[in-house]
């Protein structure tokens, strides 16, 4: 149970995120189990429930169970129309770029291929050529592998017999290949391309989700093999999937 003291020290603001968080888990809740939940006591729940049911956030039915509006919704809603993606993500891909050196994209889903949106040039003179509006295939780019391991198996299979994997590199993935790297990403967060785009180029990518858990873009670091460690794979790889859960999160992800 919080103390009092600890009661004391939060502001008004906390506590009535606290209690909104508390009703948009169920569908009505009494008092007594909103006070469980927040360890709030019910004299504090009473004042604060009586503020937003006068703001229209919440109503209290017939049995008093307490319910959120549709309000918070419309509230959430509209603040999405001011969103815009690219000017959400360049900061953090600026930091990225700047923490490990290298190239930064950021791509997007269009038909049956990825775009490239956002780039923040590595800080070497060696750079990998690209720009803004490159489309790129989803089967051999870690930015394509994000999006077709976020696909259900019959969008994977449509996509796969309409598309002959054609090899770009000696190391470009068959098909029974991709199908189990793509198991990989699911389970491990984030995607790859070890030279199978570009030879002498390797990437990593992490998913961008929005606030309903879908996958709306994908951030990738690219090194030149010659300056690719494969001792700091861990280490870069949750630096990425970090910056990708911070943009994430600025989207309503709470994952």
């Amino acid at each position: 149970m919080m103390e009092k003291d600890d009661e004391c020290r939060m502001s008004a603001v906390e506590r009535t995120i606290l209690i909104l968080e508390a009703l948009s888990k169920v569908e009505g809740i009494n008092l007594e189990n909103i006070a469980k939940a927040t360890s709030l006591p019910k004299a504090t729940l009473l004042r604060f429930l009586s503020s937003l049911i006068r703001l229209g956030y919440v109503y209290r039915d017939s049995s008093d169970q307490y319910h959120l509006t549709l309000k918070m919704f419309m509230v959430g809603s509209r603040s999405l129309s001011h969103i815009d993606l690219v000017s959400t993500a360049k900061p953090f891909a600026k930091k990225l770029s700047e923490e490990l050196g290298e190239t930064v994209h950021m791509g997007i889903l269009e038909d049956d291929t990825a775009v490239y949106v956002l780039k923040e040039e590595s800080s070497y003179t060696l750079r990998m050529y690209s720009r803004v509006g490159k489309v790129i295939p989803l089967y051999c780019t870690a930015i394509g592998k994000i999006f077709l391991s976020e696909m259900s198996k019959e969008n994977l299979d449509s996509y796969l017999s309409t598309h002959s994997l054609k090899p770009f590199t000696p190391k470009t993935l068959t098909e029974s290949a991709l199908k189990e790297e793509l198991d990989e990403i699911r389970e491990k967060g984030y995607a790859m391309d070890k030279e199978e785009h570009e030879e002498n180029i390797i990437c990593i990518a992490a998913p961008i989700r929005d606030f309903s858990g879908r996958i709306i873009a994908a951030i990738s670091v690219s090194w030149p093999v010659f300056r690719f460690s494969k001792e700091n794979i861990d280490s870069n790889t949750a630096i990425i999937t970090e910056t990708a859960r911070e943009i994430s999160a600025i989207l309503g992800y709470e994952g």
